[in-house]
């Protein structure tokens, strides 16, 4: 390329699963040429990392994960705390305008060849984006949600909902798969289907710079209670109703009585989940010698260990578009199982590096259970596969190039 195309990347969160990807999208993007500035949050929790592109830390919002809160409070602290998170939300809304007027104003100042945007959150954003478009800004998408998945009342879904009209402004969009794309024009049968363009969900490789010790995994069996010989199952990311910890509680319970296994539940609950639930059930299974649960914001040196641990990785989704806890399996070569939601199908290969099941069927997930944990060399061969399918077929410089394919004809285009 010999003018740099100058591409300004916006991602409002600093910690998690959206900052890890576009980390590595902006590390492959800058790799293959392009003059990348990513703008994110002043938070942002990668800036100790290796950068080959801009970073400038804008967006002064709030910590996506809070501390623990303990849900068995009594009425009269959980009556408070739900007055307190109404405030907040007031507050944060506050904040949220102050953060997109000031993005806009740099956006304006910067001038660069394109924008792209990450998930919109809130139906506000959709003014900003059409005040950027409506001056001379090419703007882009990577679209990795559309719809809201999680409960919401009808004051959110209007107040916060986002509105299909924000997505006429983006010249070109990108989704992880072919059933995305088809689900989103469904809904917005108004957008140009030539602007939406499918791309692969990357890897994970860059956890492999945390690529845990032996002894650390050892500790961390320890700290968890396993044995080792304990076979684990698996289940990493955000807890939340959508990804079915009610059905795979079911199913371990079903596959208990076939097979010697751990469950193991890392990651983070969301607002939308009741733990308490959760737990009675697992003590109502008499599980609560074989579940263990691990509730926090997973710092990403430790990544590396829960899948060091894991002889299968189980993604029980009841709706999904992709999955960045998936990639994290292949990246460290294990095999998973995952239901035939979303985009899911598309990136399991049913018999090679995993099984997909039917979503909501904790019988078919407690087979496939069973399968891998009683048959340790299929477990193996597919794990391997997994991470044959992450260093090539998921590879971000073969995405990175296809994104900036159409990106290089927008700004052609607009010359």
């Amino acid at each position: 390329m010999n003018n740099k195309l100058r591409l300004f990347v916006v991602e409002a969160d600093g910690g998690g699963g959206l900052a890890h990807y576009i980390y590595q999208l902006c590390t492959a993007l800058a790799k293959e040429g392009a003059d990348v500035t990513l703008v994110t949050a002043s938070d942002y929790e990668l800036q100790e990392l290796p950068h080959n592109f801009r970073v400038v830390r804008l967006l002064h919002l709030w910590k996506r994960f809070d501390v623990d809160v303990d849900q068995n409070a009594n009425k009269w602290v959980t009556s408070l705390r739900k007055l307190y998170l109404k405030l907040r939300r007031a507050v944060r809304a506050i904040r949220w305008v102050v953060a997109w007027t000031r993005l806009t104003i740099f956006l304006l100042r910067a001038k660069p060849d394109l924008v792209q945007f990450s998930k919109m959150h809130f139906a506000l954003e959709s003014y900003f984006i059409g005040f950027l478009r409506s001056r001379g800004i090419k703007l882009a998408q990577i679209c990795h949600e559309f719809e809201e998945r999680e409960g919401q009342n009808r004051l959110e879904a209007y107040l916060l909902g986002v509105k299909g009209d924000v997505y006429s402004n983006f010249s070109a969009m990108f989704f992880h798969a072919k059933e995305n794309r088809d689900r989103f024009f469904s809904l917005y049968s108004s957008i140009p289907e030539e602007n939406a363009h499918i791309i692969p969900h990357g890897n994970s490789a860059w956890l492999l710079n945390f690529k845990p010790k032996a002894e650390s995994i050892q500790r961390a069996r320890e700290k968890y209670g396993l044995r080792d010989d304990d076979r684990v199952v698996l289940f990493f990311g955000l807890l939340a109703p959508s990804k079915g910890l009610d059905d795979l509680i079911e199913a371990f319970s079903i596959a208990s009585k076939s097979c010697d296994a751990r469950l193991l539940i890392a990651g983070y609950p969301t607002k939308h989940i009741n733990m308490e639930d959760l737990i009675n059930r697992i003590s109502e299974l008499k599980l609560t010698d074989r579940v263990t649960l691990d509730t926090r914001y997973i710092p990403v040196e430790e990544v590396g260990i829960l899948m060091g641990l894991a002889t299968v990785a189980v993604y029980p989704y009841r709706s999904s578009t992709q999955s960045g806890a998936l990639q994290v399996a292949y990246t460290f070569g294990r095999p998973v199982i995952a239901t035939a939601v979303g985009g899911l199908p598309e990136a399991v290969e049913d018999g090679k590096n995993g099984f997909l099941v039917p979503a909501q069927s904790p019988h078919d997930l407690a087979g496939r259970i069973v399968t891998l944990i009683n048959e340790p060399e299929l477990a193996e061969k597919m794990g391997d596969y997994a991470r044959y399918l992450s260093e090539t077929r998921f590879g971000w410089d073969s995405i990175a190039r296809q994104i900036l394919t159409v990106y290089q004809q927008l700004v052609a285009d607009k010359e």
